[in-house]
């Protein structure tokens, strides 16, 4: 059944310093809730600009580029929000863990831990997507997790961790629209493309993108097929690949898991 025009949710970026999203998910009335505010102002800019109220706040892990604008935005409003559990971040009110769901403008949240970036990093799936352009489409808010073309670095976490969380997000449904929070996909895709030379989607990808960023649009959203193709972290089984690692890391490759440690070593030498 489709839904009503006044229940569906647009979802709309936000830039932030050289190169952070914070996400604004928006329904007909107004009513916003934003995904990682690093910066309070930009996010008032827009919030101005639009007339639209801030319900509440979506945190995915700790880094200071993800919550830094908590504070400002909640100094006069009394709003949720969202985060990860423990208590080291200043202003989340409502903690929350791997499989909870709650409910925000009428659409289900599923909450997912993906360690690895982070020990505390959480992704949030909204279940029942219902925006214009596909209302049968899940909507992934995955932070640092899983970029565009690439994948977080490992700040806390260990190699297996990470390695598992990014096997879980690509388990999603296909169509799952991946919403993350950095501008990285053709610097991404540029060392994709050396990783897996004859992958030739990751070049096709690469002439699209960049269209995008000459007209100053963002990549984003991208989805779970798009990166299950083009994403050398989400293909570590792929043959060329580990050839290209081995070779690249002077490492005999036994395993994806071993595959994904030396490609991201790789791409921290970068």
């Amino acid at each position: 059944m489709m839904n009503s025009p006044d229940t569906r949710l647009t979802i709309r970026p936000i830039p932030a310093f050289k190169d952070n999203y914070t996400w604004a998910i928006g329904n007909a009335r107004g009513d916003t809730v934003l995904v990682d505010p690093g910066d309070a102002a930009p996010v008032e800019a827009f919030l101005a600009k639009t007339g639209r109220t801030l319900r509440a706040i979506l945190i995915t892990h700790h880094h200071a580029d993800h919550t830094g604008g908590i504070n400002q935005l909640c100094k006069n409003r009394d709003i949720p929000v969202f985060g990860p559990a423990g208590g080291h971040i200043k202003g989340v009110t409502n903690s929350v863990n791997d499989g909870d769901v709650f409910t925000l403008l009428g659409a289900h949240i599923k909450v997912m831990a993906v360690p690895g970036h982070t020990l505390d990093h959480l992704a949030y799936l909204l279940q029942e997507q219902t925006m214009d352009s596909d209302p049968s489409a899940p909507a992934l808010f995955c932070g640092d997790t899983l970029f565009a073309g690439g994948c977080g670095r490992l700040f806390e976490g260990s190699p297996e961790m990470m390695y598992t969380s990014l096997l879980r997000i690509g388990a999603l449904p296909e169509q799952t629209r991946i919403y993350c929070a950095h501008e990285y996909t053709l610097s991404n895709l540029g060392f994709a493309a050396k990783a897996e030379p004859d992958n030739e989607a990751i070049e096709l990808r690469r002439v699209l993108e960049s269209h995008k960023r000459e007209q100053a649009l963002p990549t984003l959203p991208s989805t779970i097929f798009e990166e299950l193709r083009t994403n050398p972290f989400l293909r570590c089984h792929s043959v060329c690949l580990k050839e290209q690692v081995s070779i690249q890391m002077a490492q005999e490759l036994h395993s994806d898991l071993e595959t994904f440690v030396y490609l991201r070593r790789w791409k921290d030498q970068v």
